[in-house]
């Protein structure tokens, strides 16, 4: 099987499903509520665990039940926490708004995720061993910038999911292979806002790839070896929650590079695990397991 690895977050998201989001300083009443197994690290295990890899989840949870429910929840889509801390306190959590179109808005409280700010040497040494390492921002950048070192060294794929969207050190720039902003994220990034063409060939001034995912509308696939942007489309689909479908692209994505697939492949393929998990609500309980994606 492909080894992947994943330095992340999780978080157990609190979602709040309402008919219209509030505005600021409105309130409305929401008609349901649930707790949800979350984190974009943990989100992004779980898709490529399904997807058919075998996953390395290095993060730290609290010790409340929210974390005994996470680890839980990894443990059982066949995610390897070994390398998963706990510490003492709570933790983290999203909390998440999501409307009846499917749209949703997160606040992010980091918890737990906050005290990973170096690596051990297991850690550094499951990075080594794997075909490729999933990156995101909610760790403190101090560890996030050591595992793609880690990565750069040792020959395997760095994927960088830059969120929250946040200006990124040079020094994890240069050791980034595939950067996978959404439009928010690369209008950050390049101060391109409304033109993801223009935003992903600025991008390539930092990286070798770019894929600036556009929700419904598929992604867009830029790299220094083709003179042209690529777009990829999105299945239609009727979404019930988006919460998770970057992720879900992500960990799919993941899993179809490093089995040699070639990109375009790759994406389209990563672009129907996502449009199955906005059908259904959650974040990693929407996720879909390889057969479903093949179908």
């Amino acid at each position: 099987m492909t080894r992947i690895t994943v330095l992340g977050s999780t978080n157990m998201d609190l979602v709040a499903y309402v008919t219209t989001a509030p505005r600021s300083g409105e309130t409305v009443t929401g008609h349901e509520f649930r707790t949800i197994p979350g984190g974009k690290g943990a989100n992004q295990a779980v898709a490529a665990a399904r997807a058919g890899a075998e996953v390395a989840m290095i993060g730290a949870v609290g010790t409340d039940d929210f974390g005994r429910r996470l680890r839980a929840t990894l443990d059982g889509s066949g995610v390897d926490i070994d390398l998963l801390r706990t510490t003492e306190g709570p933790t983290g959590t999203a909390h998440i708004v999501v409307d009846h179109d499917g749209a949703n808005s997160i606040v992010v409280i980091p918890g737990a995720n906050g005290s990973v700010t170096s690596l051990s040497h297991a850690d550094r040494a499951v990075i080594a061993e794997a075909r490729s390492l999933l990156l995101q921002l909610e760790l403190p950048m101090s560890a996030v910038l050591e595992g793609a070192e880690v990565a750069r060294r040792n020959g395997v794929r760095t994927i960088l999911t830059p969120a929250p969207a946040q200006p990124l050190p040079s020094q994890l720039l240069a050791a980034t292979d595939l950067l996978v902003p959404n439009e928010h994220e690369a209008a950050t990034l390049t101060g391109i806002s409304g033109d993801p063409q223009r935003a992903a060939e600025a991008l390539l001034a930092q990286v070798p790839e770019v894929v600036i995912t556009l929700g419904a509308r598929g992604c867009l696939y830029a790299s220094r070896a083709q003179s042209e942007p690529v777009a990829v489309l999105a299945p239609p689909v009727t979404a019930v929650d988006t919460t998770g479908a970057g992720d879900t692209f992500v960990g799919a994505l993941a899993v179809a590079l490093a089995e040699g697939r070639p990109m375009i492949d790759a994406l389209t393929w990563a672009s129907s695990a996502a449009a199955l998990s906005v059908q259904r609500a959650g974040a990693a309980t929407s996720m879909p397991y390889r057969g479903e994606i093949d179908a």
